[in-house]
Parts: structure tokens; C-alpha cells; sequence
């Protein structure tokens, strides 16, 4: 992908900066671990601190002081969780921060993400939780598409992709129509939502494919919210270009460290006198500098520099897996990289750590 920003090889895997940052790590964190792209949320800087502070500010980019490309999704995902009160015009929900009533619809969701100034912003959809019934699937899905139309109309920066989001739950029949009709509207890209709500793995799988062939080849495709490795390397295998998850941060806070053999708690009293970097063969800065035993002790004593320490790590894995994804592509051997990667996690597994 081409931005103003710069480019993106795909498939790629996005960091969640949520309000502007990525939890525990930094703008130069997330350069050296091999970031090309970050993910902020519309939701939360609409609220905080506003985006017109963000807009006086020169835009996201200058904000957060990062020089490379920025996507904001719209605050579907965000809405969802808020159970808001959704209509034709929009969705009326309550702040997380001060319990206000706000509103969000589709035309304020593209100028909050105008005056954002991300190099990618997605229009604002209906996502529901998995499983629901087919009407009210095929509802959230319908008033996607209307909403689609909506941001469409009032887009006015032609620096700014939007792309269009594709609902229809778990049903590969309203899947494919909403890709299909998704797709006829002429977006640059498209986000797949209202996926890692619940779904299992064949109900996710059969969704993506229905999807992927109703969509052109030559547009990127976005898989919302998915950051496990071996559910990244089964969408790539279908077709899926850009990811996004709070995974690898967020585990990383827990004490849990993610390696080519399976992830582990460093918190487990085994590790106390292990001299090993978290990874084998990993070449991060956390595992260049510090073995398992001084960063379970960071943990264990509530040093706030072990949740940096173990997110560059666990960050420098995942990007790092989208390197080998991207490399096996282009010889022929993702097959072999995925086949290889499932059976080193399934062997990992037994050890029960």
C-alpha cells in the first residue's frame, strides 16, 4: 500500500495506539521493532482530547510524533461494546470518561477522521456480536452498506483513503452480498468486521472466503481485530492483507511472552534463574540486552520497565512473523512457513507452561 505517508508492504500487522499510543512502548519503540504502520482509535480521541486539539496540532502524525502512516478505525468495534442505541441516523452511546451523551454518525465519522489526518480512515459500520440471529445480521449489514453511502458522500480529503467495512456475521451467503455490494461502491480498501466477536475458526474461515472472492484482488483487505499468530496465518493463507490486535501489548502486561515455540508466562517460578532471552533465536533489543531471569524479577517487583521490555519483544515477534509471511509469498513456500509454525506451537502446547 502507497500512503502519503509512505509504504506499506503487506500483509501486514498494525499495533493498536488506541488513544495515540501504543501502551508501554514509544514512537522510537515502535520504529525499531519494525513498525510500518499503526492503528489509532476514533472513538476514544474524539473524546480525548478532541479532535480539533489533534487538528490544531498539525494532525495525528505530529501529535504523536510518529512520521510513518496512521489508520483510525471508525468506532464501530468501540461502540459495540458500549451497547449503544443505534438508529438509521447514527449511534448514540454514553462516554467512557465522563458518562455524557454522545453521538456518532457516519458523516461525523469521517470528519472526526478528517481532522485526525490519518492516512487511512474506515467508515463507520454496524457491528453486532456473534452468534445473533439472521435478522438482525442481516440488518447490521444493510445499514453497513447505507452508512457506506453516507461517508462516501462528504469525504473531502483526497490525502485520506477511506476504506469500506463488510459485514453479515458468520453467513457466507450475506457475506459475500455485502462484499460484493461493498466493493460496487468503489472503495480503495476494505475492512472485514464483525470477526473475533466470538466466532469459532470453520465459522471465521468460511466468512473470509466468501468475502475474499467478491472483493478485487487488487485492493488491500483488512481483517479487523485479529492478532493471534496461527488465526494471522490462516487469513493470510486466504487472502487477507492487514491486521490489527492489542494482542502482543496486552499479553505483554500479563507477563506473557510469544516465541516461534509458543507463548509462555514469565511469571512461572521456572523462569527465576533461566539466562535464556525470551526468544531463541530472537535478536530484539529486550532479548539482545536482558535474560528471562532479570525481566521475571522486573515483573515480579512491579518495575513498570518490564511491560516495555516484554512488548518490544512480543511486538518484534509479531511484526517479525509478517516479515517471513511476506518473504515465503514471494518464493513459494507460506505452505511450508505455516505447516512449520503450527507444528512447533502444537509441540509447545504439550509442555502445558
Amino acid at each position: 500500500m502507497t500512503t502519503p505517508h509512505g509504504e506499506v508492504l503487506t500483509p501486514a500487522f498494525m499495533a493498536v495506539g488506541t488513544r495515540a499510543a501504543v501502551r508501554a512502548v514509544d514512537v522510537d519503540d515502535l520504529a525499531a521493532v519494525g513498525a510500518e504502520i499503526v492503528l489509532a482509535n476514533t472513538y476514544h480521541l474524539m473524546l480525548r482530547p478532541g479532535a480539533e486539539v489533534v487538528r490544531s496540532a498539525g494532525g495525528l502524525h505530529p501529535f504523536w510524533g510518529w512520521d510513518r502512516p496512521i489508520l483510525t478505525d471508525s468506532g464501530g468495534y468501540q461502540l459495540f461494546s458500549l451497547q449503544p442505541t443505534i438508529s438509521e441516523d447514527g449511534a448514540g452511546f454514553r462516554s467512557t470518561y465522563d458518562g455524557s451523551s454522545v453521538t456518532l454518525t457516519p458523516e461525523q465519522a469521517v470528519a472526526i477522521q478528517e481532522a485526525l489526518g490519518a492516512d487511512i480512515a474506515m467508515a463507520l459500520d454496524v457491528c453486532i456480536g456473534l452468534p445473533s440471529s439472521a435478522d438482525l445480521v442481516k440488518a447490521a449489514m444493510d445499514r453497513t452498506l447505507r452508512w457506506a453511502e453516507r461517508a462516501l458522500a462528504v469525504r473531502s480529503r483526497n490525502d485520506q483513503a477511506l476504506f469500506g467495512i463488510v459485514q453479515g456475521g458468520s453467513d457466507p451467503v450475506l457475506r459475500a452480498t455485502s462484499a460484493r455490494l461493498t466493493a460496487e461502491l468503489g472503495f480503495p480498501g476494505f475492512g472485514i468486521g464483525g470477526l473475533a466477536v466470538g466466532e469459532g475458526p470453520e465459522e471465521r474461515a468460511s466468512s473470509i472466503d466468501a468475502v475474499v472472492s467478491k472483493l478485487p484482488d487488487d485492493k488491500p483487505r483488512y481483517l479487523m481485530g485479529l492478532g493471534d499468530p496461527e488465526g494471522v496465518l490462516e487469513a493470510i493463507a486466504r487472502g487477507i492483507d492487514l491486521f490489527d490486535c492489542v494482542w502482543p501489548t496486552r499479553l505483554a502486561r500479563h507477563g506473557r511472552v510469544l516465541t516461534d515455540d509458543g507463548d509462555f508466562n514469565l511469571r512461572r517460578a521456572e523462569f527465576a534463574e533461566d539466562l535464556r532471552p525470551l526468544g531463541a533465536s530472537c535478536d530484539c533489543g529486550t532479548c539482545r540486552r536482558h535474560h528471562r531471569s532479570y525481566l521475571r524479577h522486573l515483573l515480579m517487583t512491579g518495575e513498570m520497565s518490564a511491560f516495555r521490555l516484554i512488548s518490544i519483544h512480543n511486538l518484534h515477534f509479531t511484526l517479525g512473523l509478517m516479515g517471513r509471511a511476506r518473504a515465503a509469498i514471494a518464493d513459494g513456500s507460506f505452505d511450508d512457513l505455516r505447516r512449520d509454525h503450527m507444528a512447533r506451537r502444537l509441540r509447545s502446547s504439550r509442555l502445558d507452561r
